[in-house]
């Protein structure tokens, strides 16, 4: 529909506040991202968006519309769904965001099986660390989140459903020891993941329950993903990182990690969860939350 289409090109302005990004976004021509935006002026008799020289800002009118449009458009998808499934189709498009950790280690087999069984369904993926796809979803960037870490906010639901553990490792032929009394955890050179991450939250969550601060560590290095800690672990002997046990099977069994144990009843146990939008109803992602519990319950009897 060309009302439909029209609202899509207004939303990919506003969200990205330009012309320009939303021309390359949509794979349309600049003058007619121009023509869509001057048609809903024309058709509203407002501005939608302050001109500045080369920058851009909603107006009260445009922040109105955008709100209406992400809400008509999320009705369009369910329409597009239900419509479908009269005639036992499964098409549509799913817009998943997850934390590094999950997207890298969980997600892969997971969308392998559900695209294999729901093929006309349109899948993408935004890797990000959990606040970020946390405000993505908030944002309605994306239908549904998959994250990580103990912070909670409350514009969203969440659904734990997969447990994960943090770990300290370190390269097999390290000179640190076995094991690792807390209280001398101060003195190892350690990499962790960015602020913002999920994984992160989980460890100084652990940490301030022994009344221990992020600050208190001798932190060498914090990256930003898991991958580029177990790369910079291959070249560092004498640094022990901390990262999820399920990032690290492939490493523990040909022997390039090893498990350093923490002393002192420190466990950095965590839950990752489906990240909802309150009062979201788009069918697709009912689906493919279903889909999940169902794989992870058919892989556990499978143990």
């Amino acid at each position: 529909m060309k009302s439909d289409f029209r609202l899509r090109v207004f939303i990919s302005v506003a969200k990205n506040l330009s012309f320009t990004k939303a021309s390359k976004e949509l794979f349309v021509s600049q003058p007619a991202i121009t023509k869509h935006i001057h048609e809903l002026e024309t058709e509203y008799q407002t501005s939608l968006f302050n001109r500045m020289g080369n920058k851009i800002s909603l107006t009260e009118a445009g922040k109105l519309l955008l709100t209406h449009s992400e809400s008509i458009l999320e009705a369009y998808r369910r329409l597009e769904y239900d419509m479908n499934l009269l005639n036992n189709k499964y098409n549509g498009e799913l817009r998943l965001g997850a934390s590094t950790t999950i997207a890298q280690y969980v997600l892969p087999e997971i969308l392998a099986k559900f695209n294999e069984r729901y093929p006309q369904i349109k899948v993408s993926l935004l890797d990000a660390n959990s606040r970020n796809i946390e405000q993505a979803l908030v944002n309605h960037d994306i239908d549904l989140g998959l994250v990580e870490g103990v912070i909670r906010i409350p514009e969203i639901r969440y659904e734990d459903f997969l447990s994960d553990e943090i770990v300290a490792v370190a390269r097999t032929d390290s000179s640190l020891p076995e094991e690792i009394p807390l209280h001398s955890l101060h003195e190892i050179p350690l990499v962790l993941r960015e602020y913002g991450s999920g994984t992160l939250d989980v460890i100084e969550q652990a940490l301030l329950a022994h009344k221990i601060k992020l600050s208190d560590l001798h932190i060498k290095l914090q990256l930003g993903s898991t991958e580029s800690i177990k790369s910079y672990l291959r070249h560092s002997p004498n640094c022990l990182g901390l990262v999820s046990i399920l990032s690290i099977t492939r490493e523990l069994q040909n022997g390039t990690f090893r498990i350093v144990e923490i002393e002192g009843d420190f466990i950095m146990k965590r839950q990752f969860s489906l990240a909802f939008n309150q009062g979201s109803g788009i069918p697709q992602v009912a689906n493919f939350a279903n889909f999940i519990r169902n794989r992870l319950k058919t892989k556990k009897a499978e143990v």
